[in-house]
């Protein structure tokens, strides 16, 4: 499994950096497109919700290169750590800080207010207001001037812009009617303004750390030491001193502190927050144990096959942390209209005292409505809407077991309309049984033969083979050759031997018409069948038969899917027989046998050319062409880390119910997307003409601003509830 994404195809190298000082869409836009005149540089996203920027590039693209341009931009940049956070809780606490206090010098500015609204009256002279003021403006507005200066430098606008000159003019406008001998004065509107929209980033920045909870809850799962066994000793060492091949010992009740194979002992281990697989797992000898899980009442001696960033946890929190940081296509929209949402928000504003003034209101009202038309159109929500229900979608699906790679995946997640199924360890248990052998040799030397040919593949036909031949003694094999989609080659005690399916036998010329009429029979009751043959000779020798049984959920998986307007397909390199079987059994609407890893591609593609959005799931390295064909590739993380490392999404426990689970989480996920662009855009689109008319107060629009941020930040958060109808167990 990988973190990165694909990149494209000139570009080499990967980067993703922390960035400081953004405050809307508008400066994203600005970064990237700094970033996208860098030389080397192919591709940039920026990601307002993440505080992150992710570059692909060639040779020539560095750290320090990407530093400067996002310094040109007006920005900086921060290391980034592992759980991508993007306020720590010390800068959260500063914040709180900083708005009680304007809070408190706001305040006695709004009570005349107050009172004479209740029918009372109280007056606060000119020189208090500019005292309680003064600080808010210059104290607490200071990071919306430096903001401003910053993207002005850069050639941009961008929020801080909009609430810096908003606020300044209002402040400006009193200062003006003080000198005047004024006592109807507006410096509460720019003191309120202030402290509402630095309130609002404060419930933003604190909402976005909700959405990083599943991964700081996957953060927490690394032990920091581990007892090694060496040299007869059992020692206690920090995690970053492990390597590979080390015997750990985990007792009853510990986290197990890196990937490995179970050598020793028996226990049940909990690995729910890493594949969301609510019961223990019972582990033994030559059993796979992830790092992170914990051990239950057994003592586990097991020898460490992954250390540090190639470890699974780390791999999950990398994909995780880069998929929250991802740009969904959706979000190309956005971007185009943040291009040049601020300059025309300013020239809407000019028109605005234009249009007061030529209406004879003078400039007092022109202002004040200039500035509401200015705090308003701050267009933070536009640029949260997208990135925040990706970031709760895939923490959402990680905590379920469902890995999604990058918002491309999510998307076409959504959109799938068939769902395409690899077979063995896909659709069934993945663990065949050798149940028959039909040959004309002694049966001991049959199955010797064909567990020679077998030593060293990963399929899981040749697990069932050398597990059905651990009481005979196998003779060495040479010239050993895997035939993709069709079985093997080799020589065993110098005889040119075939062992594979039927089609294999067709290529080779190999007449086995004396056993067909048996081998059809075991096919017929939905078993897979392969033929062991003399190359030379072009005899069949044997046929080798095989069961596999369904796996115990898939028939309510394929039931899900069909509820949710996806149709099902069987894309397997069994035989036809095997695999109508099995089809019948559990409910496939379709079923296409006898295929090579080609034939599933040309699969894929001609149900794409009908318009169809193909998911694909399997877990072979036979299946890897399929998934990287597919508009969607969904691996079971039980399968190879090939076929992993092809697909979008991975699901973390062979469970296909986790695939229709998927679909509806994708599915969930786009409507708050949807929502939230929605909202966004009609705040703006009704909230602008509304401020320009004259119908909303600079005080009431930084209110509005502010609640808009929030609640879509809120209503992302909401997936949070999101539960999958047929999940069952997955609770």
């Amino acid at each position: 499994m990988t973190a990165l994404k694909i990149a494209p195809a000139q570009a080499d190298r990967h980067f993703t950096m922390g960035v400081t000082g953004m405050t809307c869409a508008a400066c994203a836009g600005r970064i990237e497109r700094v970033l996208k005149r860098v030389p080397g540089i192919v591709a940039a996203s920026v990601n307002l919700a993440t505080e992150t920027a992710q570059v692909d590039g060639d040779a020539r693209v560095t750290p320090a290169a990407i530093e400067a341009a996002i310094a040109k931009a007006g920005y900086g940049t921060r290391p980034l750590d592992h759980s991508g956070v993007p306020e720590d809780e010390d800068k959260l606490k500063q914040e709180w800080i900083a708005i009680l206090v304007g809070a408190v010098l706001t305040l006695p500015l709004i009570a005349p207010m107050v009172v004479d609204l209740a029918g009372g009256h109280l007056m606060l002279s000119a020189w208090w207001q500019l005292a309680l003021a003064t600080p808010v403006q210059f104290w607490l507005g200071a990071p919306f001037y430096r903001g401003a200066w910053k993207a002005l430098r850069g050639g941009t606008a961008n929020m801080d812009v909009l609430v810096a000159l908003g606020t300044s003019a209002a402040f400006g406008l009193s200062l003006y009617l003080m000198a005047g001998g004024g006592i109807h004065l507006y410096f509460e509107s720019a003191a309120v303004i202030i402290v509402l929209v630095r309130l609002g980033k404060w419930l933003e920045a604190r909402a976005k750390r909700r959405t990083l909870k599943a991964l700081e809850a996957l953060e927490s799962l690394r032990p920091t030491e581990a007892v090694v066994r060496r040299d007869g000793q059992d020692v206690t060492v920090p995690i970053a001193a492990l390597r590979l091949g080390d015997l750990l010992v985990v007792k009853p009740g510990a986290r197990i502190a890196a990937d490995g194979v179970v050598v020793e002992g028996r226990s049940s281990v909990d690995q729910s927050l890493l594949t969301g697989e609510s019961r223990p797992v019972d582990v033994e000898a030559e059993d796979h144990v992830i790092g992170g899980a914990v051990n239950g009442d057994g003592l586990l001696v097991v020898r460490v096959t992954a250390v540090g960033a190639e470890s699974m946890l780390s791999r999950i929190v990398r994909m995780v942390a880069e998929a929250q940081g991802a740009k969904a296509p959706i979000q190309r929209l956005v971007d185009r209209i943040s291009a040049v949402f601020v300059p025309v928000v300013l020239a809407i504003a000019v028109l605005t005292v234009a249009g007061w003034l030529i209406a004879g209101h003078g400039w007092e009202p022109a202002i004040l409505h200039a500035v509401a038309v200015l705090v308003i159109a701050c267009p933070c929500a536009l640029g949260l809407a997208t990135p925040t229900a990706i970031m709760v979608g895939t923490g959402v699906g990680a905590k379920n077991g469902i890995l999604i790679r990058d918002a491309v995946a999510l998307e076409s997640a959504g959109a799938t309309t068939v769902m395409a199924f690899d077979k063995t360890g896909t659709l069934t248990v993945g663990k065949p049984r050798l149940i028959e052998i039909v040959t004309n040799l002694p049966r001991d030397r049959a199955l010797a033969m064909a567990a020679a040919l077998q030593q060293g593949a990963n399929h899981p036909l040749a697990h069932a083979v050398i597990e059905a031949a651990s009481q005979v003694t196998a003779p060495p094999a040479s010239d050993l050759r895997t035939l993709p989609g069709r079985g093997v080659s080799g020589r065993v005690d110098g005889q040119a031997l075939l062992l594979g399916n039927s089609r294999l036998m067709q290529e080779k010329g190999i007449d086995i018409s004396a056993l067909s009429v048996a081998a059809q029979a075991l096919q017929d009751k939905g078993n897979s069948v392969s033929y062991l043959a003399d190359a030379e000779a072009k005899g069949a020798l044997a046929f080798l038969g095989f069961g596999d049984a369904p796996k115990p959920t898939v028939k309510q998986a394929l039931a899900a899917l069909r509820s949710l307007g996806v149709r099902t397909l069987m894309l397997t390199g069994d035989n036809a027989a095997a695999a109508r079987h099995l089809a019948a059994e559990i409910g496939l609407d379709d079923v296409r046998a006898d295929l090579l890893p080609a034939d599933k591609v040309g699969a894929v593609a001609a149900l794409k050319n009908k318009g169809e959005t193909v998911a694909m799931v399997g877990d072979g390295i036979n299946d890897a062409p399929a998934l990287a064909a597919a508009d969607l590739g969904i691996a079971m993380a039980t399968g190879t880390d090939v076929a992993i490392e092809t697909a979008g999404i991975a699901l973390m426990r062979g469970d296909p119910l986790l695939a229709p689970a998927a679909i509806d989480l994708a599915r969930a996920t786009k409507r708050k997307i949807v929502q939230n662009l929605i909202w966004a855009f009609l705040f703006n689109v009704l909230g602008i003409p509304l401020a320009a008319m004259g119908g909303l107060t600079p005080i009431v629009a930084g209110a509005a601003m502010a609640l808009s941020s929030v609640t879509v930040v809120t209503n992302a958060l909401s997936l949070n509830r999101w539960r999958f109808r047929f999940s069952g167990d997955m609770q």
